[in-house]
């Protein structure tokens, strides 16, 4: 317990001196982290702690954003509340739209109720761009962000840490939530809803709480986004944003409290550092989502958990070699398999198609890649991808015998 709070407190720190480390455009996409951080870790109480997984929760980080928009904009553009307290416009709408969404979704259970949220994302998402009065069409709400308190909030800088104050708030109250005896009866509706019902609880009610709970929490972060830039567009509603909150929470890990916290935050910083570097990068992201699913259904963060309980049950000095062998694997495996993609996205684009037609005699022009020419007929070119995931798979291969003698070692020890 000790430890953890460390790690965090240590965290926390390194996060308040990002400002002082990044130039401003990382620090934009940092705040942007922030926001995706705390919309995981919100859908993480329905999804993770209660077992409601909904498709559709764009909808309540929507809400809360044009809410936010519309209180900023409200009294002449003076604001209805001074700007630091402007997500709790978006608060106040995604509770109030969770709870009346929550109350029809919770009626029912399992995929009924994933396809109830789904139905209600899409409704909004197709309204929005024609209710021009509420939404903007789409050109969306533009607002400014006033001065209050002695801070113009007119650098980036401040608005970090404005973000950063309501992620680290909001993060703590859903932590001290789950520690409530409502939070640890959400914890008997993914488990055994029906035991519930049996023992007197309202399970309908139970349910439709945790579902406005985790809308609120989902708002502010909508509300936040409004606050860093200064606009709303009925983009928020995308169902791609809903798919990126599921990815990112399953990636992170459910069963850890950070867990889609960090996993929103890493795949968010991947998206601003990969994106500029290749047009696969979506791809990338559904490759990680599926392997981690299938090799790590616990998560990212699950290997800090998995990393402890191996290092008690065959030692330090039997469990580095094993992730010196696994590291080295991943990296292996990942190079070829990104220079296969790469080459094949270059040779199916339709600018390298129009170069082959152009071509002489049909030959198939050389593809750049990593500031070289590779032809795509030639054996070489592709027996780079087959000897690093050779490579890799070997590694892994030996990891994992590596790991069954040491913990079969243990074991004849004890």
């Amino acid at each position: 317990m000790k430890t953890a709070l460390l790690l965090v407190l240590a965290g926390v720190a390194a996060l308040a001196a990002l400002p002082f480390l990044l130039s401003q455009g990382l620090l934009n996409a940092a705040i942007q982290m922030l926001i995706a951080a705390l919309f995981a870790s919100a859908y993480n109480l329905l999804c993770g702690q209660a077992g409601m997984l909904s498709f559709g929760h764009a909808a309540y980080f929507g809400v809360g954003a044009f809410g936010t928009v519309h209180a900023m904009n409200a009294i002449g553009g003076a604001g209805l509340l001074p700007t630091p307290l402007m997500p709790l416009a978006g608060a106040a709408c995604g509770l109030v739209f969770g709870g009346i969404a929550g109350w029809f979704a919770t009626k029912r259970t399992g995929t009924y109720f994933a396809m109830i949220t789904l139905a209600i994302a899409e409704l909004v998402h197709s309204l929005a761009p024609h209710l021009k009065g509420l939404f903007g069409g789409e050109a969306g709400v533009s607002t400014m962000r006033m001065p209050a308190w002695g801070l113009d909030f007119g650098s980036t800088t401040q608005v970090y840490y404005l973000t950063l104050a309501w992620v680290l708030l909001s993060v703590l109250l859903l932590y001290l939530f789950t520690r409530t005896p409502m939070g640890r009866l959400a914890y008997g509706l993914r488990e055994n809803s029906h035991r519930l019902r049996f023992l007197g609880y309202n399970v309908h009610g139970l349910g439709m709480l945790v579902f406005a709970i985790s809308a609120m929490f989902s708002g502010i972060a909508g509300g936040l986004q409004v606050v860093s830039n200064e606009s709303a567009n009925y983009v928020v509603f995308d169902p791609a944003l809903s798919a990126a909150v599921v990815l990112n929470t399953y990636i992170g890990g459910v069963k850890v409290f950070l867990g889609p916290a960090f996993g929103a935050a890493l795949m968010t910083f991947f998206g601003y550092a990969v994106s500029d570097l290749t047009q696969s990068w979506l791809l990338y992201q559904g490759i990680l989502f599926v392997l981690v699913m299938m090799f790590m259904p616990s998560g990212l963060a699950g290997l800090i958990g998995t990393t402890g309980r191996l290092r008690q049950s065959i030692g330090m000095a039997r469990l580095v070699p094993l992730v010196l062998l696994s590291i080295a694997a991943a990296v292996l495996l990942s190079m070829g398999g990104a220079f296969a993609v790469e080459m094949l996205q270059r040779i199916f684009s339709q600018d390298y198609r129009a170069m082959a037609k152009l071509a002489a005699g049909g030959a198939w022009p050389p593809v750049t890649l990593l500031a070289r020419a590779w032809s795509p007929t030639a054996v070489a070119t592709w027996a780079v991808p087959v000897v690093l995931i050779g490579a890799g798979a070997l590694l892994a291969w030996i990891g994992q015998r590596h790991l069954k003698q040491a913990t079969e070692r243990a074991g004849g020890a004890a």
